[in-house]
């Protein structure tokens, strides 16, 4: 009977600690200035996702480490840890919607948006793409 208790209590603990955060004030948060348009890709490469922008992976940092690193730093209730890349690929190979709609919405033990309400798609998307970009 412990045992069962000490699980509710560690499990509600890793839960918590995973969201309830403000979302992270960062300068890269304003608007950077649009780089130049590039041509457009060959039609063979549509099904790969364009690279984020560097503005858009700092602000997907300051997110992480504000409300995901305390799960995804050490693997907590399964969440693929940080830039491991043998824990990322089988998740990035469904897709960027797929990844997108797991944080957003929650996926097994993580609750949505990580358990942080406040935080907006697109705050949750640079998450996302941040820890994407480490995964390779």
């Amino acid at each position: 009977m412990k045992a069962s208790t000490l699980s509710v209590i560690l499990m509600a603990a890793a839960l918590a600690a995973c969201g309830n955060k403000a979302p992270a004030e960062s300068a890269a948060s304003a608007p950077a200035a649009a780089p130049a348009a590039a041509p457009a890709a060959a039609p063979a490469a549509a099904p790969a996702a364009a690279a984020p922008a560097a503005a858009d992976l700092a602000k997907g940092e300051a997110v992480y480490s504000a409300n995901c690193l305390s799960c995804h730093g050490a693997g907590v209730l399964g969440a693929p840890k940080f830039a491991d890349a043998a824990a990322w690929q089988p998740r990035i190979a469904k897709g960027m919607e797929t990844l997108y709609g797991s944080a957003l919405n929650g996926f097994k033990m993580m609750p949505p948006r990580g358990g942080n309400a406040v935080l907006k798609d697109d705050e949750m998307k640079a998450a996302v793409d941040y820890m994407v970009s480490k995964a390779h």
